[in-house]
């Protein structure tokens, strides 16, 4: 499996350096952002990300907001929504809303790091499955 490309979303800039440093030791590729809004701009130019691990508890925008947009405009791109204060009202919440899984701050690196790798696995299940469809329509269109 190629690198997966994730984007670290947090508003503690302490958390975002120290996990971004463990993931990219890790062999994938990181982008950050500092809140939601930036976050979902970063996102329209980087089309190709896989992942997006994601703080609930954030000003302006909280988590489960940028959950929604996600799933509005990048439906394929999986979530992983992590929060240190986690209740099983939002983490019910989130998963109704699309996120692939939730983890409690701290985690284990491991224990992301196999959660990157599932959601970044199934995104690229889906976008196969998408090409193929494609393909397969357009050879019956053209009878073959």
């Amino acid at each position: 499996m190629s690198k997966p490309f994730v984007m670290l979303v947090d508003d503690e800039a302490d958390f975002i350096d120290t996990m971004s440093k463990r993931l990219e030791k890790r062999d994938v590729k990181v982008l950050t952002a500092y809140s939601g809004k930036e976050a979902l701009d970063k996102v329209s130019k980087n089309q190709n990300l896989e992942v997006m691990i994601l703080d609930v508890k954030m000003p302006e925008m909280d988590g489960l907001e940028v959950l929604q947009e996600m799933k509005r405009h990048y439906p394929l791109t999986e979530v992983i929504m992590l929060t240190g204060h986690a209740t099983i009202e939002s983490a019910i919440e989130g998963m109704k809303a699309g996120a692939f899984d939730y983890l409690m701050k701290p985690c284990e690196i491991d224990q992301l790091m196999e959660k990157v790798r599932g959601a970044a696995e199934k995104k690229r299940s889906q976008e196969e499955k998408i090409q193929k469809a494609r393909m397969e329509k357009v050879m019956s269109t053209r009878g073959v």
